[in-house]
């Protein structure tokens, strides 16, 4: 097997493609799509974005604190797309993408009622890293589609049609190849 040593670089993907909407009091809301999103805790709740200094949304969210992290679904992606190269300085992401802005329980900024999932997150941190802060916060509350709720309540969220990005393109994600803990479960039958 032939391999090559590049320069480092952040190779780790695919990653979660998400829309960070946040909002300033008195001014339009925006959305910053990330893909450097993912979990750090699970009790308490807590996730992480990263975001560059000069992005429009930076300001935002270190001034109040607080954003939330909308999902991305395959009838989102050009949205994503679109709020990932156009800047809320110049355009209205809310209005140009048509999306609805959903009023959130626990913090100011406005979610996407579009979105399967809407992550309410409060500041906790912000760890200058380089050409990103890292953002550490904590989740305050979660709303979901009940679209995506069976007969008995439960979530089925892979129905959505959830995306991933992957080195400058988006995915579907696809089949399922198994579920947590498949690998070391009795089989049926056996003993």
């Amino acid at each position: 097997m032939a391999k090559q040593t590049w320069k480092p670089g952040n190779m780790l993907y695919p990653v979660p493609a998400v829309m960070v909407s946040c909002k300033r009091p008195g001014e339009k809301a925006n959305i910053i799509t990330i893909a450097w999103a993912g979990t750090v805790c699970s009790d308490p709740p807590m996730v992480s974005i990263s975001v560059r200094h000069e992005r429009h949304s930076y300001n935002i969210i270190k001034e109040t604190g607080e954003f939330v992290v909308n999902l991305v679904t395959k009838d989102l992606v050009r949205s994503a797309d679109y709020c990932g190269v156009r800047s809320g300085r110049d355009v209205d992401k809310f209005r140009e993408c048509h999306l609805t802005a959903l009023p959130s329980k626990e913090v100011a900024a406005p979610g996407i009622a579009e979105s399967p999932v809407n992550i309410e997150c409060r500041v906790t941190e912000v760890k200058p890293l380089g050409s990103h802060d890292l953002v550490l916060a904590k989740v305050v509350s979660v709303t979901v589609d009940d679209r995506y709720l069976d007969e008995k309540g439960k979530f089925d969220l892979n129905r959505a049609g959830l995306v991933a990005y992957s080195h400058g393109e988006y995915f579907e994600l696809g089949r399922k190849k198994g579920s947590f803990g498949f690998s070391v479960r009795k089989k049926k039958g056996s003993r």
